[in-house]
């Protein structure tokens, strides 16, 4: 007897029934009712309507429910609708869990196991459930319960030999891809979820990985869960497991039913699977036979004449007429009328598990956790900050007061200090683009708030990336170049550099939050640093620019930067030719320049750089709350 009749016998002798409405964590059916989603695309440079999804209809009970197709049949569509991670612009229909609209935290209670891998490799096996736990279980779980948790899905997933080994990074080595693929299913099944979602779970495993994975999704549904994911071309001792089948063709049903019963049906239309033939295989090849010719080779080496060639529309017929359509249409207008005649519908919070600074502490000691454990950051960039400023200290290495070269050296060390503090942060681009699948997938399962994450991720970010290393820097690079030996100089001269700093972070950051592709990121980056440089003050003097240019100086950084720098040196410095006897006042070379040198002058390229470093954190705030949480 196959796995897929014992569970179907299982099944019928336990008999087990639909949960009453608003119970969604045992034994759930999910139905969808008519599903249409329609895009805009261009096609020969005119705009059209496209069908993703057309008149799709589907009842998925507790097992094995696999949705296949072609690539660009629609299969992630409409997996992702049915699970509540896709923009619903240009959708209709109706989508049901137990015969009752879906609840608006649907998202948290239910998990989804995308086709990439979203866990933390830097964190060991046991770490990043823990994480899950901390985050996905409501306040009314014990500490010892949710210990507990972690510790069941770890046997029950066979993680125990890997639980205290990292996941692994691009950089190091870690668990193997079956077990990652099973951390990442771990950390869904953390809240004992009714329904689990799984984008193409095999992709990019070995054969016997991927016969483990489904054996593993095989035994949770024996125990009553709904598992629906959709799958590419599994061979055969994959698809044994499948209890219900769905197939589409370019966005439509082309059969839905007992995954079992699909040859019976293919072979009612004339189509014949070979005897040693992969039956998925089979069931693709018959669709794109549908798509693309006129007709298709059976066993028999007959041409089966197609109705309609070039759009499979015989097999969407075929199928609506079967008694498979029949038999989903009367059953789905069951569950249909059953919705219309209910009275009332269980609503449940749509609020996160946990409290916001229990998001807050948790992801930010996973954010710690990450530095400590990435030594190309920690060690490397601090170890960098140090021999960058011991190179800037030898070359203007106690510079003198003589005429002429005393203010050039000054002004030339001071733009030199700046320009670095703005290059050197163009990597903090990647904070968020690095771990933006994390982010969105976390965000969309109800993990945390994207509030939580951005502050953590800003505070452990500028602290140990940042502001320490430039605090470093500042004490090395100040007493080196031998700028004014005085302290309150000194602490002026680190509060512009830090300034400086955490503006140039903030719109690494903007970018970072704004642009998906770290090497967009990058460019855009470098062009505004470089623009900012350009109206700096040093390479051109403001006042002799037209009048329609000058406004450029006020979005300059470096500008601002390189303004205090110069007011906190220069400003009263006294500088001799001691073979000439010429003296020059710093105070006149400011006012030639065009800086403004009273009191106000010196702390208004402050206040410019702390408002600029305002805007810019909440602008890329909320760029991260605008990208889409689908996934």
């Amino acid at each position: 007897m196959t796995s897929t009749e014992e569970l179907k016998n299982n099944t019928e002798m336990t008999e087990i029934p639909l949960s009453p409405p608003g119970d969604y964590t045992k034994s759930p059916t999910v139905s969808f009712h008519d599903l249409q989603y329609i895009v805009s695309a261009k096609e020969n440079r005119k705009k059209v309507q496209k069908y993703v999804l057309k008149d799709v209809s589907g009842i998925f009970h507790p097992g094995m429910n696999a949705i296949l197709g072609p690539t660009g049949s629609g299969k992630t569509s409409l997996l992702d609708f049915l699970a509540g991670r896709k923009d619903k612009t240009g959708f209709q229909g109706k989508i049901l869990i137990n015969g009752q609209p879906i609840p608006g935290n649907f998202k948290n209670i239910s998990g989804y196991v995308v086709q990439d891998d979203v866990v933390m490799g830097t964190l060991t096996v046991h770490e990043n459930l823990t994480f899950s736990a901390a985050l996905r279980l409501p306040n009314s779980v014990s500490a010892k319960e949710r210990k507990q948790r972690v510790e069941d899905i770890i046997a029950e997933l066979g993680l125990k030999d890997c639980q205290s080994t990292r996941v692994g990074t691009e950089f190091t080595r870690g668990v193997s891809g079956g077990e990652r693929k099973r951390v990442n299913i771990g950390m869904e099944l953390i809240n004992k979820p009714g329904v689990l979602f799984l984008d193409e779970p095999t992709t990019g495993l070995d054969s016997s990985t991927a016969q483990s994975v489904i054996s593993l999704l095989h035994s949770l549904a024996l125990k009553g869960k709904t598992i629906i994911f959709s799958i590419h071309q599994p061979r055969f001792s994959i698809f044994r497991h499948f209890d219900k089948l769905h197939l589409l063709s370019k966005g439509q049903s082309v059969y839905h039913g007992k995954a079992e019963s699909a040859l019976d049906f293919f072979a009612q239309g004339g189509y014949h699977c070979e005897e040693h033939n992969n039956p998925p295989d089979f069931f693709l090849d018959v669709i794109i036979q549908e798509n693309t010719s006129t007709s298709y080779i059976n066993k028999d080496m007959k041409s089966v004449e197609n109705g309609d060639a070039h759009t499979g529309q015989k097999l969407i017929d075929l199928f609506k007429q079967s008694s498979y359509g029949l038999e989903l249409q009367t059953e789905a207008d069951g569950i249909l009328k059953g919705t219309q005649e209910s009275v009332t519908t269980t609503q449940i919070s749509t609020g996160y598990a946990s409290s916001w600074f229990k998001q807050l502490y948790f992801v930010s000691k996973r954010a710690v956790t990450n530095f400590v454990r990435n030594p190309q950051v920690s060690v490397f960039q601090p170890l960098v900050t140090v021999v960058f400023a011991l190179i800037v200290g030898g070359l203007f290495w106690q510079l003198d007061n003589s005429e002429g070269s005393g203010i050039q050296n000054r002004v030339g060390a001071s733009f030199f200090l700046v320009t670095n503090m703005l290059f050197a942060n163009a990597a903090a681009t990647e904070l968020f683009i690095s771990e933006r699948v994390i982010f969105i997938h976390e965000s969309a399962s109800g993990y945390y708030r994207v509030s939580t994450y951005f502050l953590a991720k800003v505070f452990c970010d500028l602290l140990p990336m940042r502001l320490i290393p430039t605090v470093i820097y500042c004490g090395i690079t100040y007493w080196m170049i031998g700028f004014v030996q005085d302290a309150a100089k000194f602490f002026f001269f680190a509060l512009t550099l830090l300034l400086t700093t955490l503006a140039g972070t903030s719109i690494t950051f903007f970018y970072g939050a704004t642009i998906g592709n770290s090497t967009l990121a990058n460019l855009a980056t470098t062009m505004s640093f470089v623009v900012m440089l350009i109206f700096g003050g040093l390479f051109l003097n403001i006042n002799t620019l037209p009048t329609w240019l000058q406004w450029l100086q006020y979005i300059s950084f470096a500008r601002y930067g390189l303004n205090a720098l110069s007011v906190n040196e220069l400003k009263g410095l006294v500088f001799e030719d001691e073979l000439t006897g010429r003296i020059e006042n710093g105070t006149d070379y400011l006012q030639e320049q065009g800086i403004r040198h009273d009191e106000w002058g010196l702390w208004q390229n402050c206040v410019a750089l702390a408002a600029y470093i305002i805007i810019l954190m909440t602008l890329a705030y909320v760029q991260l709350r605008r990208i889409p949480k689908t996934k």
